[in-house]
């Protein structure tokens, strides 16, 4: 079994984010940097204390985490939730999938052994 994990979470949280996967040895992971908005549509901001500026699309991180188990899967779910956790609107989402294979390309190897350490 293989299960993507994905999270988006603000920029500000990616050191804290990758620190706690690294302390729970999750290592292999991709990271992007996105644009989008949530059901708050964006923020209002302030140029020069005066003018309003409607700002629609906020700089997100998008991880994305492969791991081998729905045990690995709750325990990386929740371990990003608690670095990434600020109790403000836009803190992000977490998402999982099933992958239905993966292959490491230097040696052809498939499955859930493709995707952990040799």
């Amino acid at each position: 079994m293989i299960i993507k994990v994905e999270a988006i979470i603000w920029e500000e949280k990616l050191q804290d984010v990758l620190d706690a996967l690294g302390e729970m040895e999750v290592h292999g992971l991709t990271c992007y940097q996105v644009m989008g908005c949530g059901t708050q549509r964006g923020m209002k901001s302030y140029v020069r204390g005066h003018q309003e500026v409607e700002i629609h699309m906020l700089p997100k991180i998008k991880l994305e985490v492969l791991v081998s188990s729905e045990e690995w899967e709750k325990k990386t779910m929740e371990t990003i939730q608690k670095a990434a956790y600020t109790g403000n609107i836009g803190d992000g989402k977490i998402f999982s999938y099933d992958v239905r294979d993966a292959m490491r390309i230097r040696t052809k190897e498939t499955g859930p052994g493709a995707i952990q350490p040799e």
